[in-house]
């Protein structure tokens, strides 16, 4: 077949046969698909060989490209060896490297890796393990059975994940099947869930969470928080000095956090992790998304040796074993990739070290966007970044729901050659940390040109 047929042929076969995650079918099946074919550097190729810069680093988890020759190479030796064992009982190579590595790297006090295959199994992992971990402590603390989260809280889909999660749109239709959570309000400036200002609240948002510890503490397991940036709430960044804090209360009250840096970590907010920016040292940290810089699914938690310590058995007594784990656990083939990932983003003067430089590149471009009226707030860490869009800048009212503009601002983005994706009103970019500069550049012209163009469609409208 020609180009031409075979990418018609790959449509039909899409809409026939494929279900897509967070896409609303009907539309979809009414479209015409972009279908990913190939890759190269920091651009993804559709079936007829249009090509897009991964502005949104293939979901928030490509850290150094497509066809990296080292992560390329470390994948071709892995598979010389072993593509796949079991880490039930048994272990392997890479995946051992990996830990020393990870462990090495990691805030100092967690000392064990338990791998997985998912953001969402890394956090669901560390909500099992918590839970488990007060039966079977020195001092068993059986009455603590719930979890404290956020308002605006994503933590993955399994449903200790959604239990914990605070986003209507993705977890509204599951509530008959949650456990129940307390929940505190999101350390949101732009738009206060207790309606103050940030200039004067004194962090009103971390002295809410102080009570709710303090007042639930003997029933609480542990309190789940995404270090510095709430990503699926629109790039949500907290208050500098916020986490610190819920760590401080946490360790007041003997109870447990878990750091869920599924999305920050691994660089994204110009640290290898977002704990290190405030000196925090969780009792879980929950990693996934660029720990194989994109190539392979591959998640892990880390705990601490005193929650280690409380799953060991003791001859002839109870059995105190954490009874969870997964087929592809620990597969070597991502964690040699992982580990060759781990040394681009590392060596000195490499992709880590300029992520901050970056995202100041990116900054004077996002500057320029506050000529538009209808952008409302410009959220960004490292190259995290969140252009909300609304439909009144000084009531902060957001556009109708018919409008879809940060939806429209992806699609016109798309023409452009830039592929992003949009959370509700807020146009997010988040490229691979190992980007360019000249590519950096081309990105942030893209929302400034796109926006000139809704901007006209708007008042051709009469809006």
């Amino acid at each position: 077949l020609g180009m031409n047929e075979t990418a018609m042929q790959l449509e039909l076969w899409d809409k026939a046969y494929n279900w897509h995650p967070f896409t609303p079918m009907a539309s979809y099946i009414e479209s015409h698909p972009i279908i990913i074919t190939k890759a190269h550097g920091f651009f993804l190729v559709d079936q007829f060989g249009n090509e897009y810069i991964d502005g949104f680093s293939s979901l928030w988890c490509n850290l150094h490209g497509h066809q990296v020759p080292e992560l390329d190479n470390a994948l071709k030796e892995q598979l010389q060896k072993v593509a796949h064992s079991t880490f039930l009982g048994l272990s392997n190579e890479p995946a051992t490297i990996l830990a020393k590595r990870l462990i090495e790297l990691a805030p100092k006090g967690l000392t064990r890796v338990f791998y997985s295959d998912s953001g969402a199994t890394a956090v669901e992992v560390a909500l099992k393990m918590a839970f488990q971990f007060w039966h079977q402590c020195p001092n068993p603390r059986k009455n603590k059975t719930k979890f404290l989260a956020l308002g605006m809280a994503y933590h993955g889909d399994t449903m200790g994940d959604v239990s914990i999660g605070d986003l209507g749109r993705f977890h509204d239709m599951f509530k008959p099947l949650l456990f129940p959570t307390i929940k505190s309000p999101a350390p949101f400036c732009y738009r206060c869930p207790l309606q103050l200002k940030p200039e004067s609240c004194g962090m009103a948002c971390a002295l809410e969470l102080e009570k709710l510890v303090e007042q639930h503490a003997d029933e609480l397991v542990a309190v789940v928080i995404e270090p510095l940036v709430q990503g699926a709430a629109g790039m949500v960044t907290a208050p500098e000095g916020f986490l610190k804090r819920v760590r401080e209360v946490t360790k007041k009250h003997d109870v447990l956090l878990i750091a869920d840096e599924v999305a920050v970590g691994f660089g994204r907010t110009g640290t290898l992790f977002a704990c290190e920016q405030e000196e925090v040292v969780p009792d879980f940290l929950c990693l996934a998304k660029g720990i194989t810089g994109g190539y392979l699914p591959l998640a892990a938690t880390l705990a601490t040796e005193e929650v280690f310590n409380a799953f060991l058995n003791e001859p002839g007594k109870e059995d105190k074993t954490f009874q969870h784990g997964h087929t592809y656990t620990a597969n070597p083939l991502g964690a040699a990739v992982a580990i060759a990932s781990l040394d681009l983003l590392m060596k000195d003067n490499g992709v880590l070290a300029q992520v901050e430089a970056k995202g100041q590149r990116m900054q004077r471009h996002l500057d320029r966007l506050w000529e538009f009226s209808f952008v409302g707030d410009i959220r960004r860490s490292g190259l995290m970044i969140g252009i909300e869009l609304v439909g009144n800048r000084e009531t902060r009212m957001p556009f109708p729901a018919n409008i879809n503009a940060a939806h429209a601002i992806c699609m016109l983005a798309g023409k452009h050659g830039l592929m992003i994706r949009p959370l509700g009103d807020v146009v997010v970019l988040m490229p691979p940390l190992a980007i360019p500069e000249e590519l950096v550049d081309r990105i942030g012209e893209v929302p400034y040109n796109c926006m000139m163009e809704f901007s006209l469609q708007l008042s051709g409208q009469g809006g």
